[in-house]
This record gives structure tokens, sequence and C-alpha cells, in this order.
């Protein structure tokens, strides 16, 4: 491995994410470019999303609405090619680590290369590493994870894994992953934005409830919507997140 590579790597503290060996004659990105635009066209996600797992060296994917993992089942994953047991196993951990992150966090996050240990209960693919890449990005409001597995002690590229959040950002958006499946479940009413709008000029519930005519009670009901929708823990988190959205 490139020295340079690697003492930059050490001095990040992430050397483990990328000990082992490389991948065999990986396609250029330039090529890589060229295959996608063909799949885009014909609208085959699950085959864009396979040779982007190639190019990265990883042997799955799963690709998931962060923003949506705090709601019930598994309807926040978009596409996937885990064993279902393990999206399942997964999306535990998922929740109560976004529950967990603050907004300014996850803004950070936004395509850098975030590494996390599965469940210790969680059965994964013979051969595969126990640790999981995620490359988070937004497609609109939606804000959207990419997660891949590799096989244990593989040499993850951090160029590519770049490359790979910046490409998967161009395939969701192109074929609108964020779509109105669960858009339901996500989308603010007039009446939450409104409340939106007076926290972030500072107004409380009580003078927000004597501008719009309506009880204290109901504004607190408004917010805590708008916080449960956008996963959000704070009103300070949530005036970002409408801030970042164009919302206020």
């Amino acid at each position: 491995m490139d020295m340079h590579i690697l003492q930059s790597l050490k001095s990040e503290n992430q050397a483990a994410n990328y000990v082992g060996v490389q991948a065999v004659n990986p396609c250029s990105r330039e090529e890589l470019i060229g295959q996608l635009r063909e799949i885009v066209e014909s609208g085959r996600l699950q085959a864009a999303l396979r040779m982007l797992t190639d190019y990265v060296g990883a042997s799955h994917y799963l690709l998931a609405r962060s923003d949506l993992v705090q709601e019930a089942g598994l309807d926040f994953i978009v596409s996937s090619d885990w064993p279902f047991d393990l999206a399942k196993d997964l999306a535990a951990s998922l929740t109560n680590s976004y529950g967990r992150t603050t907004e300014l966090e996850k803004c950070m996050q936004l395509f850098q290369p975030n590494f996390a240990f599965l469940p210790d209960h969680a059965a994964v693919p013979d051969g595969a590493s126990r640790q999981y890449c995620s490359l988070m990005f937004n497609v609109g409001r939606s804000r959207i994870s990419l997660m891949f597995l590799f096989d244990d002690g593989f040499i993850l590229s951090p160029e590519r894994l770049r490359d790979g959040g910046l490409v998967a950002g161009y395939l969701a958006s192109s074929l609108q992953c964020g779509g109105s499946r669960t858009e339901r479940d996500f989308e603010l009413t007039e009446r939450e934005i409104e409340c939106l709008f007076w926290i972030a000029e500072g107004k409380t519930s009580d003078e927000i409830a004597m501008i719009l005519g309506i009880s204290r009670n109901t504004i607190n009901n408004y917010i805590t919507s708008v916080m449960r929708k956008t996963a959000t823990k704070t009103r300070s988190e949530a005036i970002a997140f409408a801030v970042r959205n164009n919302l206020v």
C-alpha cells in the first residue's frame, strides 16, 4: 500500500479500516461512469448499486432512508442484497445510533465514510467482516445512507469510497430513491411549517399560540410532530433541519 496514504490514514486513527488485500483489476472511474450512465437510463437501481459495490471493493450493499430509520418495520430500506435477518438486526442498531446523533453531526457525516460494527449476535455472510462502512448524502429533503459489507481483511480505498458517495448521490437522485412511497411519513403540514417559522424567529409556545390563535398544547403537539418526522431531538435541531432544507 502507498506509504503516503497509509501515513495519512494512521494520522486520522483509521488505519484499521484499510488493512488487508486489495482488489484485482478494478474498473476506472471513467469506466464506472460510462457504464452507470446506460444503467440509469434503463432505471435499473439494483444493477447500478451492484456495479458501485464492485467499484469500491465491497461484497454487499444496503441503500436506506436514514430519515426514516425510527419508523416501524423495514420501510426505510430502499434496496439491499444483505441477508434479510442481517438487515433486520441492523435496523435496531441504526435506530439507536441515529437517535443519539445531533443535527450538526449528521451534517458533518455527509459524504464522509463512517465505520461501525454489526451487532454481536448478527450472522454475517461467510468471509465478511463484522465492520461495515456507510456513506450518507441528501436527495432533496431525504437523507440517504449507502452501507457496504466487505470481505474480512479487505483494503477499502479512500478515493474510491469518496467517488462512491458522489456517484451514489447522483444515482439516488436520478432514480428518485427518496420517493413517494414513504413521503407521507416525512412531509410537514402547513401548520407544522408555520410553527417552525415562528420557532426560528425566537418565539415561545405561548407566543406562537397567541399569533396563530390556537392553544399552547396544540402548538406543542405540532412541534413534537415536527421533531418526530425530522428525527430531531430539540427545537434548535429542528430549526437547523428547516434551514438546511429551505423550509423557513
